[in-house]
């Protein structure tokens, strides 16, 4: 579990795919590796990744084909930058949301505005993940807890502070990028609840 608050932007080192799978190697001088063993999990751009090698500044991670195919990360290339935040302790506070890092679906970027020191997205999202998005709600983008501004039809709209655009890999988003989007998850739990009433 995470909470979307980024701790390091990092670089992918390097990209082996093999049959039905990838194995990634992922670099960060920023984020501390003290503190994570093999067999720990870390969020990269949102995804929830298993540890299986930890050489200094860096680690490496199995990729299976379902998360190549339901995220971004089959489209990252050597030297492309990542938002990474290792997994939730107990004894944390919880600074953005639950965020589980399992991907719900792919966004594209529709539109950047500058709005003053920050930056405005809209981000067009499958019609099935709409009804988990709610305005004024939170919504994790590459991994970044994010509160959603408005949302019309199947474009959502978020605004991104300079603290942000800085500490994570957002404000480097163009028109047409792919993006990372895991809902609420209790946006989830509370429709299964629902419809587990409706059947009894």
């Amino acid at each position: 579990m995470f909470t979307g608050i980024t701790q390091a932007i990092g670089q992918v080192k390097n990209k082996t795919l093999y049959d039905k799978g990838a194995v990634f190697g992922f670099l960060s001088s920023k984020l501390d590796f003290s503190s994570v063993v093999i067999g720990d999990s870390i969020a990269v751009n949102g995804v929830c990744l298993t540890a299986i090698k930890i050489d200094g500044d860096s680690f490496t991670a199995d990729v299976s084909q379902e998360t190549l195919d339901c995220s971004i990360l089959g489209a990252l290339s050597v030297g492309d930058n990542i938002n990474l935040e290792k997994a939730l302790r107990l004894n944390q506070g919880i600074d953005g949301h639950l965020v589980s890092g399992h991907v719900d679906a792919q966004g594209e970027v529709v539109d950047k505005i500058k709005e003053g020191e920050s930056m405005c997205f809209k981000i067009s999202v499958p019609q099935s993940l709409v009804k988990y998005i709610a305005r004024k709600g939170s919504i994790a983008v590459n991994g970044v807890s994010l509160t959603v501004n408005s949302i019309n039809s199947a474009v959502f709209d978020i605004n991104i502070v300079p603290h942000t655009l800085i500490t994570t890999t957002i404000g480097q988003l163009n028109i047409g990028d792919k993006v990372n989007l895991e809902v609420d998850i209790i946006a989830r739990h509370l429709e299964q609840l629902m419809s587990n009433k409706n059947e009894d």
